[in-house]
């Protein structure tokens, strides 16, 4: 929850140097907790509904799924030398998970999503653009400052 060296407050780590803060982080702790707590309940209470109205619901399905696919990301560091980023987000379990990737790994979503700024290899990963402190950060993130061109041939490509 909160940085354990005093490197982490300058932006170094050995994760690389902190570029991005969540501002979501606690809220995204917060409600994943309140919803462990509701589908807990939910399980104990599921018996005593069950047999007596014989009716099922797939709440906490749909409930494990959502909190394991969304990936609000934290923390993002980034290593400029290998040129490879650490995201930080939470786990199923509300325990801090890290994943690791290039910068050629990043591809944006074919159509815009709700939940998803970016894939880092084929993890959906959540970001606010506005929280980086370099914007220039979140450009080179995104394969922003990489040249283009509008020819066919590159089109075809991508």
């Amino acid at each position: 929850m909160f940085p354990l060296s005093l490197g982490v407050f300058w932006g170094q780590s050995s994760d690389g140097q902190l570029i991005y803060t969540g501002s979501l982080g606690f809220a995204v702790r917060g409600v994943k907790a309140f919803s462990y707590s509701t589908s807990g309940a939910s399980m104990l209470l599921m018996p005593h509904i069950m047999l007596t109205t014989g009716l099922g619901s797939h709440s906490l399905a749909f409930q494990l799924l959502f909190c394991g696919v969304i990936g609000y990301v934290v923390r993002l560091y980034h290593e400029p030398g290998r040129d490879t980023y650490t995201a930080v987000t939470y786990s199923l379990f509300l325990t801090e998970k890290r994943t690791r990737f290039h910068q050629q790994q990043v591809r944006l979503p074919a159509v815009s999503k709700m939940f998803t700024t970016f894939y880092a290899d084929k993890t959906g990963l959540l970001v606010n653009p506005d929280l980086f402190s370099v914007p220039q950060d979140y450009n080179h993130l995104m394969g922003y400052d990489k040249p283009f061109s509008f020819s066919p041939e590159q089109l075809d490509r991508s």
